[in-house]
């Protein structure tokens, strides 16, 4: 014997859920898309400023220069430069993809809007967390140059796509069930 559910459902890509959590959702998701894409644009706009930032991070050339750290650094400037146009290349993908949940978000596709949010979303922390953190703040002793750490910035657009991770993955309730059905 084989029942059929006659309760409405919205389908797999058209969950139906709390109209505010998915407005902040949203939201917040193209506020990350709009950051990215502002830090993307400089970059390509004026290639320069942060190309010497990514230079002197690499050189490991304003830490202390620790004879035990400085096997790490990176003097070649063609791969210092690599290197760069690598972060603005991930910061364009990520920019575009979180671009793409933002559109997602505000058709209402719920579903397909949380998983492309998830992905530009981690594709932003990777950059942040992994590469500057991580590998520029403590392979490269970024933390210790007074004039090219960029641990601060770094940190704050990590932490923030953070929190628009989880609001991103909060559950949505069914119209249905906030309706008292």
């Amino acid at each position: 014997m084989s029942t059929t559910n006659t309760t409405p459902t919205a389908g797999p890509h058209r969950t139906a859920g709390s109209g505010a959590l998915t407005a902040a959702a949203g939201l917040l998701t193209g506020t990350v898309a709009l950051y990215l894409t502002l830090v993307a644009l400089g970059n390509v706009a004026d290639f320069g400023t942060n190309q010497q930032f990514v230079r002197h991070v690499l050189a490991m050339d304003t830490t202390f220069r620790d004879v035990d750290l400085m096997g790490r650094a990176v003097t070649s400037t063609g791969l210092q430069d690599a290197a760069y146009v690598a972060i603005i290349v991930w910061e364009w993908a990520a920019a575009l993809v979180l671009l793409a949940g933002t559109w997602l978000w505000a058709r209402r596709d719920h579903g397909r809007a949380r998983q492309v949010s998830t992905y530009g979303l981690l594709m932003v922390m990777l950059l942040f967390g992994a590469g500057f953190v991580a590998i520029g703040g403590e392979w490269f002793a970024m933390w210790q140059s007074k004039t090219w750490n960029g641990l601060d910035a770094a940190t704050r657009a990590f932490l923030i796509s953070g929190v628009v991770l989880v609001i991103v993955q909060l559950p949505l309730r069914d119209a249905g069930a906030a309706k008292g059905r």
